[in-house]
């Protein structure tokens, strides 16, 4: 039965990406679109896979406990169903509501796993609590969120087609975390949504109401699955909306924007002691400690809730959530494919550096926009997370963000040239 039905809404939903017309409009193929959305489906098993063999190496027996979870809230719906309809409102904890940042007792951190639960317990009703037939459901929603990105980058570096797919869809631990069976292909499109609106609102200069509706429903969805990101996607949405009224200063926006939430950050607590960010990273640093088992914990600085422990431990945080897993790191295939994936990110970064073409994008503030977005959730990573499984994963959603405009504004003919040795005779320079 499970085959049956995992081959019939294979091919109704490898159909329907040809038919969707926000597909359809990438400029994308049918057979691309097809094969993209296979792709997909291929990860979300291996995914599975992997978290039955691997799962506490690389943090992801979260897969298969959401999935029974899943089950037993269809079960639910079958004999409760108005429990069914209500329990995603209840709040067991005294004051869980007003734990908002809270890692434990809290209702919005139970609230992420609970959302995702409900939404298995959807695709079961279709299913019947198939794991595998689940994965091409989810596949399909979440392809909307790298088809967003790259109809922006297609129009933001226009003729770098080639490049944009390959850094769009094909990045390893980007496909693979956001195509398996948890929140990362969810939160990517929450995102991708944010972005996609505000970039072509600017570009028709205005926005109209569907727009805003897009753009508060990504904000809604990272609310109840990773509401730390809200907090770091506001300042990226409003420096947008600033730099777009003043385009020319665009830079100077973006940084006084984060300057000022920076400020806020570590102040907001004196108005009200709910507010106490800093706290919250600590509590969050506190609870990765506490966790028990997994391979590939490492040990770190302990973070206390002040602007000076912040910037001490900023370089820690930085080579955590950016250069880790070292060689050294390595300990099985799953870290080894981690660490040469970022080692290889880091070489076309010194490329960029080094053939950097001077004609940039349609928009910089786009750029600025991907770039202040991602570079502080690495940081919150940074801060907070000590497993390189974790790290890994929830790094995995910002990695298209920043290795679109590296592989788009790279000079690959120049680089071509100079190791193919076709040009000896009068050798280009490096761009800087």
């Amino acid at each position: 039965m499970e085959y049956l039905l995992f081959v019939f809404y294979l091919v109704l939903f490898a159909w329907l990406v040809t038919r969707v017309k926000f597909f359809t409009r990438s400029g994308l193929s049918n057979s691309q679109l097809v094969i993209l959305f296979l792709l997909k489906v291929m990860a979300g098993i291996f995914y599975g896979w992997m978290g039955i063999y691997y799962g506490n190496l690389a943090q992801m027996v979260d897969t298969w406990g959401y999935h029974h979870l899943g089950i037993t809230e269809y079960e639910l719906l079958r004999t409760h169903p108005q429990y069914y309809l209500t329990n995603l409102f209840r709040d067991p904890y005294p004051d869980g509501v007003g734990n908002f940042f809270g890692s434990s007792d809290s209702y919005w951190n139970d609230l992420k796993g609970n959302i995702f639960v409900k939404l298995l317990s959807i695709f079961d009703i279709l299913s019947f609590g198939h794991y595998y037939v689940n994965i091409i459901f989810f596949s399909f929603i979440s392809l909307f969120g790298p088809i967003a990105v790259y109809r922006v980058m297609k129009d933001l570096f226009p003729g770098k087609r080639q490049a944009l797919m390959l850094s769009a869809f094909i990045i390893p631990s980007f496909i693979y975390w956001t195509s398996g069976l948890h929140k990362e292909g969810l939160i990517f499109l929450a995102i991708s949504l944010i972005i996609y609106h505000l970039y072509f609102g600017w570009k028709e200069k205005r926005y109209s109401v569907k727009r805003w509706l897009s753009i508060l429903s990504g904000l809604a969805i990272l609310l109840v699955l990773r509401n730390f990101l809200l907090v770091l996607v506001v300042p990226a949405v409003l420096a947008w909306l600033l730099a777009s009224r003043w385009p020319k200063y665009g830079l100077f926006i973006f940084a006084s924007v984060y300057f000022f939430f920076g400020i806020v950050f570590f102040n907001a607590r004196y108005i009200n002691p709910r507010f106490d960010f800093p706290q919250a990273v600590v509590n969050k640093q506190l609870a990765f400690l506490q966790l028990q088992g997994g391979g590939s914990t490492i040990p770190i600085k302990k973070l206390e809730p002040t602007a000076s422990s912040f910037f001490k431990n900023t370089p820690q945080a930085i080579t955590l959530s950016i250069l880790r897993p070292y060689p050294t790191d390595v300990r099985d295939l799953l870290t080894l494919a981690a660490s040469l994936e970022i080692n290889l990110l880091l070489l076309l970064f010194i490329l960029f550096i080094f053939f950097r073409k001077k004609n940039g994008a349609v928009s910089k503030n786009a750029i600025w926009l991907c770039l202040f977005l991602s570079f502080s959730i690495l940081l919150a990573i940074g801060f907070s997370v000590n497993n390189l499984g974790a790290i890994v994963r929830y790094r995995s959603i910002i990695i298209p963000l920043l290795v679109i405009p590296m592989l788009a504004q790279t000079d690959w003919e120049k680089i071509f040239t100079i190791f193919s040795g076709k040009n000896k005779t009068n050798p280009p320079t490096l761009l800087t």
